[in-house]
């Protein structure tokens, strides 16, 4: 199956009787997994951190790609149940609605005596979230007291919580029917002082939102994992036999690398200035970046996030090195490409455009996005024969050419004495092109967010 374009159903199915849900496991009738060509019916909620539509409508996020790969591996179709919450993933599941959800839940005791539990894929811990002028930010728990704390209604946060109100004097909070990304909001925009939430979540969130800061973790240890139905313990051990499987293991390990292993080379200051610049900079040339894709096929968000690392959207930008303009184009790039004012944003957009194009296009048809992508940023930042000689040293490390985390691993070693003498282009500053492109990857999810509400010129 392609690796994120999975097949998707969304349908309205009827509901599946439980059969003793109230008695002990053995008066639980126990029901086979689907056979091949059979449904798999999933609920989850729409986030940033389980599932989304993409800005091409594509399904998205971490829990959608590994149910749809667990589905494929036994042949089944999906069908998806968006929910507004946890509370109501776990209330279809507790009503026989679904099979499986998988909806960023942490494996919790209360949760396992309820549910079966299936297999974990992710590691976190609950952190208090604050905003960054309170002062002073609760560092203890003591501090707690007095806070005003609200958490998503019957999520693991307000079990946390209640724990802490019956051992510390002064502590409480509200329990909110309102996700735990919208208490995010709620606190950055100063109308509750602290919430609750995932460490992944508040990775993804604080890119969007600079003045979040967290004050302190109140876990550790925690998993995110997948619970499914009393009467589907066969189903959970397939889950469990597939994600412990070498095929589950590499694909889990792929979604959580293209999904998070990025994010943290954000600082609160790069954050807020990207921020001020999408309003007051990027209206000016976001036109110019939807022209660009649609003459080359480059996504308008990638093309402006390069743009970004290049030159903060500078027209006017220069290099002491010679490289000039809102896309950084050296002056025997910008010849071959026929730009021949760098310093017009127009001729610079489109000539970057197409350079990134001929990048991508000459790599392998058989490399896989979004490594296809990642490795075509590298070598419009290091050069395309740095980039083959890096893969060629991949390939007598025993590492994969076509990975992009194994080429993390790789670029570097063009700066390392003991491998760059052997490689055809030598030295190169290796490590640059990794964080340019995780700088790449962070400023696409900001700018992607972003351009929803930007005005064009036919407005």
């Amino acid at each position: 199956m392609p690796f994120f374009r999975p097949r998707l159903l969304i349908a309205t199915f009827p509901l599946l009787m439980l059969l003793g849900c109230e008695g002990s496991e053995s008066s639980i009738t126990q029901l086979e997994p689907p056979g091949p060509g059979g449904i798999l019916k999933v609920a989850t909620r729409n986030s940033a951190t389980t599932y989304y539509l993409d800005r091409d409508g594509t399904p998205s996020g971490p829990e959608h790609d590994l149910v749809e790969s667990f589905a494929a591996a036994n042949d089944w179709q999906v069908e998806w149940t968006l929910l507004e919450s946890t509370s109501e993933v776990l209330q279809a599941l507790k009503d026989g609605e679904i099979q499986l959800a998988a909806a960023g839940l942490t494996h919790l005791p209360s949760r396992d005596e309820q549910f079966t539990q299936g297999p974990t894929h992710t590691d976190i811990v609950e952190q208090l979230v604050c905003h960054r002028d309170m002062r002073p930010l609760p560092r203890q728990v003591e501090e707690m007291a007095g806070v005003d704390i609200h958490v998503t209604a019957d999520s693991s946060y307000a079990e946390k919580l209640q724990s802490l109100v019956n051992q510390y004097t002064g502590i409480a909070f509200e329990e909110d029917p309102r996700t735990t990304e919208m208490l995010l909001t709620e606190v950055a925009d100063k109308r509750i002082d602290c919430t609750l939430a995932d460490s992944n979540i508040v990775r993804l969130v604080r890119r969007h939102f600079p003045h979040l800061e967290v004050a302190m973790n109140l876990t550790s240890g925690d998993r995110l994992g997948w619970y499914f139905a009393p009467d589907h313990q066969a189903l959970a051990k397939l889950a469990d036999q597939w994600m412990d499987s070498s095929d589950g293991q590499e694909y889990t390990a792929r979604v959580m690398q293209h999904y998070y292993a990025y994010i943290g080379d954000f600082d609160f200051v790069d954050l807020r200035a990207l921020n001020k610049r999408i309003n007051e900079r990027l209206p000016n040339f976001i036109d110019l970046f939807l022209d660009a894709e649609d003459e080359t096929g480059m996504p308008a968000d990638l093309l402006a996030a390069l743009a970004y690392q290049e030159s903060h959207w500078d027209p006017q930008a220069t290099s002491p090195t010679g490289v000039r303009g809102i896309m950084m184009l050296t002056q025997n790039t910008a010849e071959s490409l026929g730009v021949d004012n760098r310093l017009n944003p127009a001729e610079a957009i489109d000539g970057g455009a197409r350079y990134l194009a001929d990048r991508h296009q000459r790599l392998p048809d058989t490399l896989p996005e979004p490594d296809r992508t990642y490795l075509a940023l590298a070598s419009y930042n290091i050069g395309r024969g740095h980039v083959l000689d890096a893969q060629q040293l991949a390939r007598d490390l025993g590492k994969n050419p076509n990975s992009w985390e194994d080429m993390k691993d790789v670029l570097p070693l063009k700066a390392d004495k003991r491998y760059y003498p052997q490689t055809r282009y030598g030295y190169a500053r290796g490590y640059e092109p990794v964080h340019y492109v995780q700088r790449i990857r962070n400023y696409q999810d900001v700018i992607s967010a972003a351009l929803v509400s930007l005005p064009l010129e036919d407005d």
